[in-house]
């Protein structure tokens, strides 16, 4: 009889994957640190406190071209090198973003919980090469378990001497707190968490000047998150050129996607940099369910935006998406089909955002909330061609005067919503007509006479008593006492109540 079975890496969701920030996710027992050193663990910490000098740490992050993972994709050993000058006589900083706030997102969450001496590992080797003896990760009280394991790890790394003083018999010194932040999304804007981490509240700061310069307690900061530090032992174990022979020209390595929305293969998927957004959909993801057309994927989260079906075959790294007006962000990436109205996507983001502005500077507090408004307005079937222009307007002008980066990409949803499905907010507008059906204020019940039994279960469940017609024959729906409710035609069995 032959043998069917496969290995789980030869299935359709793996096969195309390459696990590297989520190699040992799994894997090993995250509270057991002697799992996580069978795996070469603290190998690359001991490599570069023995064998490297500080500036070729650096160096080799540099050459190996790794960027941030958090969003904006900064080079990660240009934010070191630049925080590197007067080690030894500045008291200097090492934090982590693991304040992972993006809607659909948990990324970081699957890392602290699955490696988190990963994360301890790349903070130490950081701190050697910037010259700094105190780290910090900034984590989501909303993440218990994440947080229980981080306090485990460190417990365990201190008591094996790969945290604390005098590491491996060197005299490199370092050590990590945790500190909880309470789920501002604005705290995952470098400065406002740097200002939470001091006990303030969690507001951005102008910049310049910048961390490396000026940032915790007023002193040399860098700040990561938790997926960039989970390639960096991996960059010096194998080399700069291994990391860079993966991913595109600009945008080196893998990165790790939250795959969510309307596709039949959710969860985590980790792919080097380019690979195009149609493998991902349809031979990861599994492609969309019930036969259903893809519509848009949204990246990014509230600071990204929508990529739709005729950029279906773009790569995906950091400069082909922001070409078309999305970003990589985080790595949330939120699959919709044609029962999604846009418009009401990009409210639901901008309602995020609007909800979560610090209020610091007018542009977000009040310019979010007047877009949310227009929003509202083109829902509830009120709005006017004035108010597409007005609310482009009033994006742009957002964008270019927000005080931080959650001001600044507010907009992102609304402007590439407006870019690419502009028709549908003509819709909303001119025809008074959600074409996906979803806005309830635009939408209206039919019953369709050749199909209707006259049954009357839609009459008896019916809240609004808006159906009426006789026995076995077909009913109708009185459209001014409607509610929109659906009652009706999720009871009808004959499919005959369409929504329009």
């Amino acid at each position: 009889m032959a043998n069917n079975t496969h290995s789980l890496e030869e299935t359709a969701f793996y096969k195309k994957q390459k696990r590297v920030a989520l190699r040992n996710c799994g894997v090993i027992d995250p509270e057991n640190i002697d799992e996580y050193i069978a795996t070469n663990g603290y190998m690359a910490l001991g490599k570069v406190l023995t064998e490297m000098t500080p500036d070729e740490v650096i160096q080799t992050i540099l050459d190996s071209g790794l960027r941030g993972r958090g969003g904006a994709g900064f080079p990660t050993g240009m934010k070191w090198k630049f925080a590197s000058g007067n080690r030894g006589n500045v008291q200097k900083y090492v934090c982590c973003n693991a304040d992972e706030g993006d809607p659909g997102a948990f990324m970081d969450r699957s890392v602290l919980e699955g490696d988190p001496h990963a994360v301890l590992e790349a903070m130490a080797i950081a701190g050697y090469a910037i010259g700094s003896n105190q780290g910090y990760i900034y984590v989501r009280a909303e993440y218990p378990i994440a947080v229980a394991r981080l306090k485990i790890a460190i417990k365990q790394a201190k008591e094996y001497g790969l945290l604390g003083n005098n590491i491996f018999g060197t005299d490199f010194s370092f050590d990590i707190e945790l500190r909880l932040g309470a789920g501002a999304f604005v705290c995952g804007e470098e400065t406002a968490l740097m200002t939470s981490i001091e006990g303030n509240r969690g507001e951005p700061r102008p910049r310049p000047p910048f961390p490396a310069v000026k940032g915790l307690f007023e002193s040399p900061t860098i700040l990561n998150n938790v997926e960039t530090y989970a390639n960096v032992a991996q960059i010096i174990l194998n080399g700069a050129d291994w990391f860079a022979s993966m991913g595109t020209e600009k945008s080196k390595g893998t990165k790790v996607f939250a795959l969510g929305g309307k596709i039949n293969n959710t969860g985590l998927v980790e792919i080097p940099m380019g690979t195009p957004l149609r493998e991902i959909i349809e031979e990861i993801g599994g492609g969309i369910p019930n036969g259903k057309k893809f519509k848009a994927v949204q990246t990014g989260g509230p600071s990204g935006g929508c990529i739709p079906a005729e950029h279906f075959d773009v790569p995906i790294d950091y400069e082909n998406l922001a070409a078309i007006g999305s970003i990589i962000g985080s790595g949330g990436m939120i699959v919709m089909d044609e029962d999604n109205c846009m418009v009401d996507i990009a409210k639901f983001f901008l309602q995020f955002t609007c909800d979560e502005s610090c209020g610091k500077c007018t542009p977000c507090r009040v310019g979010t909330k007047r877009m949310l408004e227009i929003l509202d307005k083109i829902t509830d079937g009120n709005g006017t061609m004035e108010d597409i222009d007005k609310l482009e307007e009033l994006a742009y002008f957002i964008k270019e005067n927000a005080l931080c980066g959650l001001g600044q990409t507010a907009p992102n949803p609304v402007l590439s919503t407006l870019k690419f499905f502009r028709d549908e907010y003509i819709a909303h507008v001119q025809d008074k007509k959600c074409p996906a059906g979803v806005c309830k204020s635009l939408a209206q019940y039919r019953i369709i006479a050749e199909k209707c039994k006259g049954c009357g279960l839609c009459a008896k469940n019916c809240p609004a008593d808006a159906i009426t017609g006789e026995k076995l024959k077909p009913h109708t729906i009185n459209t001014s006492k409607c509610i929109k409710c659906g009652a009706c035609m999720s009871n009808c069995k004959f499919e005959a109540i369409v929504k329009e």
